[in-house]
């Protein structure tokens, strides 16, 4: 049994501060530091810049108990901006828990940084956290994509994600606003809101959304839902054999030629359908590279039993 923490979750908020303090000995170990001293709460704002709007006030009580009792420990990071003032570049929560807490003093580690890397090192700070939601973390990465230059790849190594794990969370945003604030509110989970992303059309979105609702349904539920609804619904009529007359003929091939078409709309590829007389035949799919192979066995579903 793993021992509880007898100090609660207050003592952990303050020395880590979630994982912002990884990125933080980061910051202070590859960027000019000035110094570390002790700063007049008063002399340090905010940051205009912040991408966190949103502060848990229950959770910042239980972070000002612990610092009124221990102190803080993790100290924030600021900028000088004029002799004798300050700006915050991460720690906020320590910064408004400790006014709470009565402290008229933080420990501040004091670097020089421009704008841009203070819009930098506040994002990729504030992705750190492991309490934000799936879309507070998708809109910090197109942000730092949008206003800092990076691309996916600059990004993935800023952040210490795999670039894969990026492209997925920066996907959530094309999701329907009702979808996203479900997201927010954790009525449904990342799983499900990237499995949603299978569908292209935001209407199959919400309907599947509110299936999800409804029904409580697990991820493994929507994956299957998802790759039945891609599934070819060919509706074919039973052929009859072939008879002599031209008429017959001719209407026989043009039912081969629906089914031909249907399943090259399907595949988004050509699709070859052929029949001998003896009743025989063979349905021929075309790809011309492994991407395209890869999107044709997509829409193959094998189903056991």
């Amino acid at each position: 049994m793993t021992k509880k923490n007898a100090l609660g979750r207050g003592l952990s908020a303050l020395i880590d501060d979630t994982p912002s303090s990884a990125i933080e000995r980061r910051m202070v170990n590859t960027a000019p530091v000035v110094s570390l001293n002790d700063i007049e709460l008063d002399n340090i704002v905010p940051n205009p810049l912040q991408p966190r709007q949103n502060f848990d006030d229950e959770a910042l009580n239980e972070l000002a108990s612990s610092i009124k009792a221990l102190g803080v420990i993790q100290p924030v990071t600021v900028r000088e901006i004029e002799s004798g003032k300050y700006q915050l570049i991460s720690g906020e929560r320590r910064f408004r828990a400790s006014i709470r807490a009565g402290l008229t003093r933080i420990p501040a580690y004091i670097r020089k940084a421009n704008d841009t890397e203070l819009l930098e090192m506040a994002l990729v700070e504030n992705v750190q956290r492991e309490d934000l939601d799936s879309i507070e973390v998708a809109i910090t990465y197109q942000r730092l994509m949008d206003e800092c230059n990076l691309t996916q790849e600059n990004l993935s190594e800023r952040v210490g994600k795999k670039r894969a794990t990026v492209a997925n969370y920066v996907r959530l945003l094309r999701l329907p606003a009702e979808i996203q604030s479900a997201i927010r509110e954790k009525k449904i989970s990342f799983g499900h809101a990237r499995t949603l992303l299978g569908l292209d059309d935001p209407m199959s979105q919400l309907n599947v959304f509110q299936k999800i609702i409804n029904e409580d349904l697990s991820v493994r539920k929507v994956e299957d839902m998802i790759r039945e609804m891609h599934q070819p619904k060919l509706i074919v009529e039973k052929i009859e054999p072939v008879k002599k007359e031209k008429e017959d003929d001719e209407e026989v091939l043009k039912k081969y030629e629906e089914v031909k078409n249907t399943f090259t709309g399907f595949f988004s590829t050509k699709v070859d359908f052929t029949k001998n007389d003896n009743g025989s035949g063979k349905i021929v799919i075309a790809f011309k590279n492994e991407e395209e192979l890869s999107k044709i066995l997509e829409k193959v579903v094998i189903k056991e039993g």
